[in-house]
């Protein structure tokens, strides 16, 4: 493999914009209460230059690592450039972590000063930072961390000279450290270069359609690897305009404000979508009207406006599977979503679908230059090109460990080749169980079935060592509120046993579901149930109820509630 040509890293891009388009906006930040201020690129790294300066001047050591806590803002991204720009390395947390979890990946990356920006919980988060680290607030940082934070980024950058020339980084530097979401414990230090991240965007951007013209919202974490190549490092590419969204309340008038011309989100959000839409127009009835030709342009038209796609020329998903029938589902409304495959330690270039190959339950072909193959004895995926990591940071055993002797990034994923070369993942290596009887399950496939069912938040099919497999769900809030009356848990009740018979009616006789325990509890981040990307964490479920199991799936029951 190749790198990148020198051209093609990121700070080489920031500068070219700073230079050529210095007055064209590249951010769009709602302020609050309606407010919104617009950054041109001059604006954007002036700001950073300053900040830059500020931060060599703290005098440290060069490759320090700097740690951002922040939702996504124009600060996020000048805070990343002002780290590369002074020489250092970025540490991005997720704005939705545990006290104890920043309190490793601080200490664990020895980072040497922390970025503070939007947050919802910062009182729950501050026992996290320890004591004496240097942290530097934000404009839109809430009142909480302004109070108790000395280092204000207007006042630095008030009272600080820009850091002068161009200041470049090799190919071959540490650009960042990444943190994985952790469904498996200690989250895991992903480093990735800056030539990694110019490759793994210049191999996308053959598959995407994206220039200067687009516009994006930023709304998932920037302290994911798909945010971050696809927003930051896509938009050093293109110099189009990012959008950032202002908060959950806001979020539907914050995708009317972009009409984004590309928009990439995760499964759970694009069934919340269809649930919003059915939620106004019965399933039946929309498909009826959408078969009427007029009728049918017009509802498509309506719909997609109601949502703020209207715009969109490139639709995908990913950091989940996407269940085939809400891909068929959003086609039938002139909306083809690309399923895209990646993981961090991939930059998150792997596979991806095409716009004009329907291939729902696969993800698709490889990106050009991604080399992929399956191992014939754990059916495991694998893959190779240049943007995969230098290994997980202070980890060498960890790191050995994730490729193969002839150099292939151990994916995790189980999956199988289609005839037309297009890949289908079929469950995590790990994942798999057996039960008593001695047969293996894979229990993805049949989450895929499970979540189909509009209730259904999330779902984990578990049952190793049981003569049958069996689903814990979570209901989502409306479910959860119609299970508070009897009349509705018993319509709830009937609803599962009639989707459990249809799930089961299409597995095999050893993989066929016993039981399916609804659960009206959420399953967040904050209980530790499910990731900041929100996969659940399969581990951390089956401890937590394990003791229950026993009684849940005795008596021949079908349906069950957790209590």
């Amino acid at each position: 493999m190749t790198p990148a040509p020198s051209s093609s890293l990121a700070l080489q891009r920031l500068y070219h914009w700073e230079r050529t388009t210095p007055d064209r906006t590249a951010f769009t930040q709602p302020m609050g209460g309606g407010l919104l201020k617009e950054f041109t690129w001059k604006d954007v790294v002036d700001e950073s230059r300053r900040m830059a300066a500020f931060l060599k001047q703290q005098g440290f050591e060069p490759g320090a690592r700097i740690a951002i806590l922040s939702k996504n803002c124009a600060w996020w991204l000048m805070s990343d450039f002002a780290i590369w720009m002074a020489g250092y390395v970025s540490v991005p947390l997720y704005p939705t972590l545990a006290a104890g979890t920043i309190a490793q990946i601080l200490q664990h990356s020895e980072a040497r000063l922390l970025f503070v920006g939007k947050l919802d919980d910062w009182e729950a988060m501050r026992p996290g930072v320890p004591p004496g680290m240097p942290c530097v607030s934000y404009a839109l940082s809430p009142d909480s961390v302004r109070e108790r934070v000395d280092m204000r980024w207007d006042e630095i950058v008030a009272r600080t000279l820009p850091l002068p020339g161009s200041p470049l980084r090799e190919g071959s530097e540490l650009a960042t450290i990444v943190y994985t979401s952790g469904t498996t414990g200690m989250p895991k230090g992903v480093m990735q270069t800056f030539g990694a991240f110019a490759w793994a965007i210049e191999s996308g951007l053959k598959r995407i359609s994206v220039g200067s013209d687009t516009r994006m919202l930023s709304y998932l974490p920037l302290a994911h690897v798909a945010e971050r190549a696809l927003v930051e490092h896509g938009q050093l590419a293109t110099g189009m305009h990012v959008f950032f969204a202002e908060s959950l309340d806001t979020f539907a008038r914050d995708l009317q404000r972009a009409r984004p011309t590309v928009f990439f989100s995760v499964p759970r959000l694009w069934v919340k979508f269809q649930q919003g839409i059915h939620a106004h127009m019965p399933p039946q009835r929309l498909e009826r009207l959408l078969k009427i030709p007029l009728a049918g342009r017009f509802l498509r038209r309506k719909i997609l406006k109601a949502l703020g796609l209207d715009q969109c020329q490139f639709a995908a998903g990913g950091a989940a599977p996407m269940p085939p029938d809400l891909l068929r589902w959003y086609t039938s409304l002139g909306l083809n979503i690309i399923e895209v495959y990646g993981m961090t330690e991939n930059c998150g270039i792997s596979h991806a679908t095409l716009a004009d190959m329907k291939r729902p339950g696969t993800v698709g072909l490889p990106y050009e230059g991604v080399e992929s193959r399956i191992d014939p004895q754990s059916g495991e995926v694998q893959v190779r090109h240049g943007a995969l990591m230098l290994g997980y940071y202070k980890e060498p055993e960890l790191s050995a460990a994730a490729f193969t002797a002839d150099g292939w990034l151990h994916t995790g994923d189980k999956g199988n080749l289609e005839e037309d070369g297009c890949l289908r993942i079929t469950g995590r290596v790990k994942d798999l169980f057996k039960t008593s009887k001695g047969k293996y399950v894979s229990p993805a496939p049949i989450e895929d079935k499970l979540v189909t069912n509009p209730v259904v938040e999330a779902c984990c099919v578990v049952g190793a060592n049981y003569p049958q497999p069996f689903a814990l769900l979570m209901l989502n809030a409306a479910a959860a509120a119609k299970s508070r009356d009897a009349a509705g848990r018993a319509a709830l009740e009937d609803a599962m046993a009639n989707h459990l018979m249809s799930v089961n009616h299409e597995l095999d006789p050893h993989e066929q579901l016993e039981t399916l325990i609804l659960m009206t509890e959420p399953w967040t981040v904050e209980n530790g149930l499910i990731t900041p990307t929100f996969k659940v964490k399969r581990g951390v479920l089956e401890k937590r109820y394990d003791a229950q199991f026993d009684a849940w799936t005795s008596g021949g029951r079908k349906i069950v509630w957790a209590t």
